[in-house]
């Protein structure tokens, strides 16, 4: 017998060990059953389950246990990214306790450091998805930094560059003037930040008293300016265009360029130019062959390519002088306050410099044209498609990817330096010789390239490094391309559009057929979750409390395509009860010998009742399983839930409980046959949603062979019932009916009420004569009667199909109170309509009320505007 709690600590670790233990996990490359592939986006070395982890990977997890059941040869393939800078950061902390730097041990002892902390400390975010329910194939987990992985970056990156798809180059990059490294947009934190613009005056060569003001929100770095940018059809200043201004401080001519990029509506119209430290400056500085003057060291202090006295100044003390040398001079207009962006390491904290630097880039524009391609054609389907434009806006205007860092943890650059700078890119350090020799015909001396490359590069080849290439493997052969990605918006340039042009590069097709873009999860109120506002969900946290299949199924019931998701405990909790409700209806049948029958076939039930039930499984099963694989997440956990809690528990064992504790009968086995062989399909329909408790009740109701996790996914047997259906759902539309009305009227539960039907059918009629006893014990009925001949006064009515329903209720509630109560509670939602309809019409409200705080006063008068339309139906009802 199952205990009379479900315990969730007692049950998962002991079920996790069994799958794992047994191989449930595991795809089969050898299988005739069609491949079903999902990559794992690889999660950082250093990571812990965050909630978006836990959406993600509950996602992917509900995906591959259906396709698992459904009969597909599934494989997750899992692994995780060696994370260049976090995972160097970490280690060089430790090292700091100790008094030690990186410098100290020199790069190889570090990086054996970094592998004996990966070795004991790594993979925290392994365990956790364990415990999460995740199943991917564990045996074939892959790392970034493995020896089949490197050998891949290091292939990829030598053709690569001997297409002239890699190249090195001096650019601007994202500067890190602390970890001393160029970073990746996604490693850039831009905060609001309340900045000055401050309005400078350029004096215009040869005409005295005659300037050009400039704003900037930066003016130490005016001292690199190589123009002044102003727009060609501006006719304040078409007679300055190619004239020149002498650069104050710095004492250099620049030019008056005209250039579109300046904005004659901003500001004075005109724009200092410093190529080196902007990036918009930069593509202007290329059109126009402007020198690109570096001003700023690796530390972000001044160089010597600025006058003596700023030489070695920190940037922000030399924004300072700066300022006051402008203002001494009397070329300081004016000062504004200005509110604007200001990029941030995410990791070091401080402010990032676009800085000029000898960097390895790759040419994306060309890698960027056959993934649009493909998904023009169709050929990889982006879910949400919305998601689609913003993937052509980046690629159709991509930029050089900066694939160099001057770190030490990563895949070190294959490249090697003669001593005349001559570059040689091999796989090999041998190879490198080799062409060192072909090139300078005698054995030289080679330096290796230093940086390693960026972690997004090794990832961009995930979908076929992990499964064996360069090497051709049986399963590289089978599950490439993959049928789905599942992973969050902000990594659809960083990550999905790499693999996608890699991907074409390398194996000449899509890397996946289907993107699926999820949400963000967000705190109750719309909120993004962050440690300084103090909202942050721990998803383990949730699992210890309500248990694994609580959160899991929370998370898929919100995933609404395109609709952040606004988590919180309490609703976790909630569905923690629905755990609870399965776990006591399979204890219900149970005591009731419900057993699973091996011989018993749904299709020969004969009791209108199990017909109806049959049929209602069998459609919940299809729609479930429709809604899993378009990505409706939320569809599939609402339709079973639906099913479960209320067609299953509160209707169907509720009519059948007569049945059960009656006599023994051929109707009784085969409702006890029925009510197991649903109770077993729910088992099957909930298992990819909730792995835990579906696979505990299916082993503790019955001895049977094998796992949940392993059996197949309910087909369909033609159960359809079209009249047992519609005498079923009437019985249930009657019932509902009826309990909404004692709802709304405060009935007290305990009184019986008499039922008059007025104008039913033969139909109708027969209906009332087989379900009577059934009617009058759900909805509590006194009698139930049948006439045209109703009280007109002091009775509610309600249409059920063709028949109305009048429940005569002078008798059994006080009727001008409950009038008078329901006349008070209309005017009260009336009121609170109004008053958010006021706040929603304001203009200054709508401006500066967060899109989290506007949303939440459109759902709320949704629910005021459904409790008020229910309560003005009580009102008319007893009117």
């Amino acid at each position: 017998m199952l205990d009379k709690t479900y315990s969730a600590a007692d049950v998962e670790e002991r079920l996790y060990t069994r799958w794992e233990n047994a191989g449930g996990f595991a795809a089969h490359p050898d299988s005739p059953a069609q491949p079903y592939t999902i990559m794992m986006p690889p999660p950082n070395v250093t990571g812990s389950l965050h909630m978006g982890h836990a959406l993600t990977f509950t996602l992917q997890d509900t995906l591959i246990r259906y396709h698992r059941m459904s009969g597909r040869d599934a494989l997750w393939q899992p692994g995780s990214d060696h994370a260049g800078i976090a995972t160097q950061m970490v280690v060089e902390r430790q090292l700091a306790g100790k008094g030690i730097t990186r410098h100290d041990l020199g790069r190889e002892a570090f990086i054996s450091k970094v592998w004996e902390w990966k070795a004991h400390s790594g993979g925290t975010i392994q365990r956790q998805l364990r415990r999460l329910g995740a199943s991917p194939d564990w045996p074939r987990e892959r790392f970034t930094m493995d020896d089949g992985l490197s050998k891949a970056v290091r292939k990829v990156f030598v053709r690569l560059h001997k297409d002239g798809l890699i190249y090195r180059d001096k650019r601007l990059v994202n500067w890190d003037p602390v970890l001393h490294t160029a970073i990746s947009d996604l490693e850039v934190e831009q905060r609001e930040t309340k900045g000055k613009l401050w309005h400078l005056r350029y004096p215009v060569d040869g005409q005295k008293g005659r300037f050009i003001v400039v704003a900037t929100t930066r003016p130490e770095t005016m001292l690199g300016d190589t123009a002044v940018a102003v727009h060609p059809e501006d006719e304040r200043f078409k007679d300055l265009i190619g004239q020149f201004v002498m650069l104050p401080l710095a004492h250099r001519r620049i030019p008056i360029i005209a250039d579109d990029y300046a904005d004659p509506t901003k500001g004075s119209g005109a724009v200092k130019i410093t190529p080196a430290h902007d990036f918009n400056d930069f593509e202007v500085g290329r059109r126009h062959n402007l020198p690109m003057i570096n001003i700023l060291d690796m530390n972000a202090k001044l160089n010597g390519n600025v006058p003596q006295a700023y030489q070695g100044l920190d940037r922000f003390v030399a924004r300072d002088k700066v300022i006051a040398e402008f203002e001494a001079l009397d070329l300081l207009e004016k000062i504004e306050d200005n509110p604007m962006t200001q990029p941030y390491g995410d990791r070091s904290g401080v402010i990032i410099e676009p800085w000029l630097t000898d960097q390895w880039f790759v040419d994306a524009a060309k890698l960027a044209v056959e993934p649009i391609r493909a998904v023009e054609e169709g050929r990889t389907r982006f879910v949400p498609k919305h998601w689609e434009n913003t993937f052509f806006e980046w690629m159709r205007n991509i930029q050089p990817w900066c694939i160099s860092r001057q770190i030490w943890w990563g895949h070190q650059v294959p490249a090697w330096y003669g001593p005349d700078g001559t570059i040689f890119v091999e796989e090999t350090e041998d190879e490198a010789r080799t062409a060192a020799h072909d090139h300078y015909g005698v054995a030289t001396e080679l330096t290796r390239d230093t940086d390693v490359l960026d972690t997004w590069f090794s990832s961009a080849l995930w979908p076929f490094s992990t499964l064996g290439w360069p090497d051709q493997t049986p399963e590289l052969a089978r599950y490439y391309p993959g049928d789905v990605l599942v992973t969050g918006f902000d990594i659809i340039f960083f990550w999905v559009a790499r693999m996608m042009m890699m991907g074409h590069y390398v194996m000449g097709d899509v890397p996946f057929r289907d993107v699926y873009i999820h949400a963000l999860v967000r705190d109750e109120k719309g909120q993004k979750m962050s440690k300084s506002k103090g909202n942050v969900i721990d998803p383990l946290d949730m699992t210890d409390q309500y248990g694994t299949d609580a959160l899991r199924f929370t998370l898929i019931a919100m995933a609404a395509q395109g609709r952040d998701i606004k988590m919180s405990e309490q609703r976790v909790a909630g569905y923690r009860n629905f755990c609870t409700k399965l776990w006591n209806a399979a204890r219900f049948c149970q005591m009731n010998d419900c057993l699973p029958q091996p011989v018993f076939d749904p299709t020969t039930a004969r009791h209108t009742l199990n017909r109806w039930i049959g049929a209602k499984t069998e459609d919940c099963a299809a729609k479930v399983a429709e809604a899993i694989e378009a990505y409706r997440f939320n569809d599939a956990a609402q339709v079973a839930y639906g099913f479960v809690w209320n067609t299953f528990c509160d209707w169907y064992l509720e009519m059948a409980k007569p049945i059960l504790q009656g006599e023994d009968g051929v109707t009784k086995a085969e409702t006890q046959a029925m009510a197991a062989w649903v109770l077993d399909t729910i088992l099957h329909i909930l298992h990819p949603m909730m792995p835990f408790i579906t696979e505990e009740l299916w082993e503790k109701i019955a001895a049977r062979e094998g796992q949940l996790i392993t059996a197949a996914w309910p087909k369909g047997q033609g159960l359809a019932a079209p009249e047992a259906e519609a005498e079923m759902d009437w019985v249930v539309g009657v019932v509902s009916a009826v309990r909404s009305v004692r709802a709304e009227m405060n009935v007290p539960p305990g009184a019986r009420i008499p039922l008059v039907i007025k104008g039913a059918t033969a139909v109708t009629l027969a209906r009332i004569e087989t379900h009577r006893p059934l009617l009058a014990s759900l909805a509590r009925l006194e009698s139930i009667e049948v006439s045209d001949t109703v009280p007109s006064q002091g009775a509610a009515q309600v249409v059920v199909g063709e028949a109305t329903l009048v429940l005569p209720l002078a008798g059994v509630i006080d009727l001008d109170r409950e009038r008078a109560r329901l006349g008070k509670e209309l005017l009260r939602l009336d009121g609170e309509v109004a008053r958010i309809d006021k706040k929603l019409s304001n203009p200054a409200f709508m401006a500066k009320a967060p899109d989290e705080v506007v949303e939440e006063q459109r759902e709320r008068r949704a629910e005021y505007e459904s409790q008020r339309d229910k309560v003005r139906d009580a009102l008319t009802r007893i009117a």
